[in-house]
């Protein structure tokens, strides 16, 4: 998911009760709930950042000591402060008249569970669309697709923002609880007709076939949660298509995507250490094959995020095969 929808998230479940458990409590959950994600640092890089997105940070070792790792550093920082400011006890918790608390002390065993539940809930966030994550990072590169729900999703964004408004301006949990239990079922909503999507397309295929795709990806698309986009794998092409639950029908495209996969200049072009990375992610690759006076141009990209404009060409990887 988006970074917006992951601090929404923590600090929702901050506001719903958690942030009470220690100090720097919010602080923790909203920025454990977006801490895998400091693998943007890909970008700096030469290496085709889809290689190195959702990788180590989200797989089993990084959620591992990631939480530990922010444990410490938030410890360190409270630490600090109370070295600037003696009088400041990290054990103390002033209270009202009403002998509730205000500031509850600095609990590292809380920091530390609170770390979790942001850096858990992230990794399973991300996995609720189709761009993947490699659960078993470092021992396994294997990527794990939900295909539930698109990656930028304004329905959550709507039911978290408003839970936290109100939960802001009337000092209620019990908003923001609500907020999360909507979003909750919106998000078991969108698996279920994930999963009952695929079997329709499946069976469809299989009728029209006689077996079952090499691969099938049946993804969310943007806004409307009853209509999904269908890619299957057909061999040497790719088919592709609408599947819409209101009214229910399954719709392919007359034009098919090829694969180009068994050119000779591919076969060269794979040795390429920009394409070798990019396959690494690549889950539907197809190749365009284009002459130029330097040689033959490669390009390689992914029929998820096909199309135009210069966030699409943000998944394609070329290289120049000489002649």
């Amino acid at each position: 998911m988006d970074n917006l929808c992951h601090l929404l998230v923590g600090a929702a479940l901050g506001e719903a009760g958690l942030k009470r458990r220690t100090r720097f409590g919010n602080a923790t959950l909203m920025i454990a709930s977006n801490l895998p994600d400091v693998d943007v640092l890909a970008f700096a890089t030469s290496t085709p950042s889809v290689a190195l997105r959702r990788g180590w940070t989200h797989g089993v070792l990084g959620q591992a000591l990631l939480p530990i790792l922010l444990t410490g550093v938030l410890l360190a920082v409270a630490q600090r402060r109370r070295a600037r400011d003696p009088s400041t006890s990290l054990g103390a918790s002033p209270s009202t008249s009403l002998g509730a608390s205000v500031n509850p002390p600095i609990r590292a065993r809380e920091l530390l569970l609170l770390s979790y539940i942001g850096v858990i809930i992230h990794v399973l966030m991300d996995l609720l669309n189709n761009y993947g994550v490699r659960l078993l990072m470092p021992f396994e590169r294997r990527w794990f697709y939900g295909d539930a729900v698109f990656i930028f999703d304004p329905w959550l964004w709507l039911v978290l923002g408003t839970g936290l408004v109100i939960a802001w301006r009337r000092h209620s949990p019990a908003a923001a609880r609500s907020a999360l239990v909507v979003a909750l079922a919106y998000v078991l909503a969108m698996v279920v007709s994930a999963r009952a999507a695929r079997e329709v397309i499946v069976e469809r295929w299989k009728a029209v076939d006689g077996r079952a795709p090499l691969a099938l990806m049946v993804g969310p698309v943007p806004v409307n949660p009853l209509t999904r986009d269908v890619i299957i794998d057909a061999g040497d092409h790719y088919e592709t298509g609408t599947f819409t639950w209101q009214p229910r029908r399954v719709q392919f495209d007359q034009a098919t995507v090829a694969k180009h996969d068994r050119d000779p200049h591919v076969a060269a072009a794979r040795n390429a250490p920009n394409i070798r990375a990019f396959l690494v992610w690549s889950r539907f690759p197809f190749w365009t094959i284009e002459p130029t006076p330097e040689g033959t141009r490669v390009t390689v990209g992914d029929v998820r995020f096909a199309g135009q404009g210069a966030a699409v060409r943000a998944f394609t990887q070329s290289t120049v095969v000489p002649d």
